[in-house]
């Protein structure tokens, strides 16, 4: 006698619970109903699919008690994902540190012209500043870098590094910087008019930067040619394209690389 509350008690004999196996690629199973017998080869929309020894293939649903495996019913189950072990990489191309909590800042600063160039900084290499627990800092021009130095008071343990727009030889910037003497400071730059020159042309969807005559401000120039609106309008874009250091002139990328190398490694003692 059967009960439809109590299956097989009153029987004496309780229900055999049918095993889950793991269907794992090469595992061989039969499928009671048709006797095709195959090893298991991957999974489509929810179904497995056996291969048997001649190569022929097909496709099976994984239902409850659906498949022999040495004469023995069993619960076919796919394997669990795989967990993805390849680190995972910042927008500058470095090891993403999990769950960061911002180091304690550095006394070393590394120092920028200007507020577009922090925010571009920020953008790319962002997540390491944070890690190193370094901050950047704009200067609103390179024009009284000197005074600025001997006002920050540079020594062991703290450090600054400086990244300069249009570091050429014969300009006013290289000539502010070859002034500079002291071991404690770090000096880096871009051939580039301005930090915007430093992006990928082709990231902004453009061929190259226009040539911008001689009187008229860089930025409103190119804003101007290409029908960007004004610079503030142009800074959005060109922020906004960026992702990461691939987007960047490689002159840039080596230049702040540099920089955050040199503000974080030991000191001499």
């Amino acid at each position: 006698m059967r009960s439809h509350d109590y299956g097989d008690i009153l029987s004496g004999r309780p229900r055999k619970a049918i095993p889950e196996v793991v269907a794992e690629p090469g595992l061989v199973v039969e499928d009671p109903a048709s006797g095709f017998c195959g090893a298991v080869v991957r999974f489509e929309l929810g179904n497995v699919v056996l291969e048997d020894r001649g190569g022929r293939t097909r496709l099976f649903p994984l239902t409850p008690a659906g498949f022999l495996v040495d004469g023995r019913p069993v619960t076919l189950v796919r394997p669990a994902p795989k967990a993805d072990t390849t680190p995972k990489r910042s927008a500058s191309g470095s090891t993403y540190v999990e769950g960061l909590r911002a180091r304690t800042a550095r006394e070393s600063r590394i120092w920028v012209e200007g507020v577009h160039d922090a925010e571009l900084v920020e953008r790319v290499w962002g997540h390491d500043l944070r890690v190193e627990g370094v901050v950047v800092e704009p200067l609103q021009g390179v024009d009284h870098l000197p005074e600025r130095v001997a006002e920050f008071g540079t020594g062991p343990g703290r450090r600054l590094g400086v990244l300069v727009d249009h570091l050429v030889a014969g300009s006013k910037e290289s000539r502010i910087v070859d002034g500079l003497r002291d071991a404690n400071v770090l000096v880096t730059g871009h051939p580039y008019v301005d930090i915007w020159q430093a992006v990928r042309p082709s990231v902004l969807g453009i061929a190259a930067w226009p040539v911008v005559p001689r009187g008229v401000a860089w930025k409103d120039g190119v804003c101007a040619a290409l029908g960007w609106g004004d610079p503030a309008d142009g800074w959005r874009r060109v922020r906004a394209a960026v992702t990461g250091f691939r987007d960047l002139e490689p002159p840039l990328v080596g230049a702040v690389e540099r920089l955050i190398d040199f503000v974080t490694d030991p000191e001499p003692g």
